[in-house]
């Protein structure tokens, strides 16, 4: 018998094999492709692709957040997200303010018709992550937190907490 906890195969938690961890690499690929598969048909039923879905997310959890604040949560160029938010806000899904503070800040909004199709996209993931969460029961939700913080590098997870803070 091995030392130390293990999962319910029997498999060491600490001391973790190139299998396991291939098969953890596997799972994450699989479940990342259901977890993105609704929110992908209805962005491409406008037209759009998850860029556009990433930005409409954190513009909407984030409410008047500025274009520098977006770049940095988003880990995108300036040419890239430009382009993406040029596109929602055309069509009327993203509002551009001027800054109350500063004038040479751009702040963003969700329209009504942006802020429904976030919710669209959002309830679509909410309702895969929660059936998963139910079957996988709270230690296993937990556990499963702990491990994406763990793989985040420390200026992602402070943004990560940060962004967290801002909601609870």
């Amino acid at each position: 018998m091995a030392d130390g906890p293990t999962n319910s195969s029997g498999e060491n938690l600490l001391f973790l094999t190139d299998e396991q961890l291939r098969k953890g690499i596997e799972a994450m690929f699989f479940a990342y492709r259901g977890f993105t598969a609704d929110p992908d048909r209805i962005l491409d039923e406008h037209g759009y692709g998850r860029a556009h879905h990433r930005a409409l997310h954190f513009i909407n959890r984030t409410y008047g957040t500025t274009v520098n604040n977006l770049l940095l949560v988003l880990g995108v160029t300036k040419q890239s997200l430009n382009r993406v938010l040029r596109t929602l806000i055309e069509d009327g899904l993203v509002e551009s303010r001027i800054g109350k503070t500063d004038r040479r800040e751009r702040n963003l909004y969700l329209t009504e018709a942006g802020a429904a199709l976030e919710r669209a996209l959002s309830e679509a993931q909410r309702e895969r992550m929660r059936a998963a969460y139910r079957a996988a029961g709270p230690q296993a939700v937990a556990g499963f937190r702990q491990v994406l913080e763990a793989m985040m590098d420390d200026e992602i997870r402070r943004q990560y907490n940060t962004l967290r803070e801002r909601r609870t």
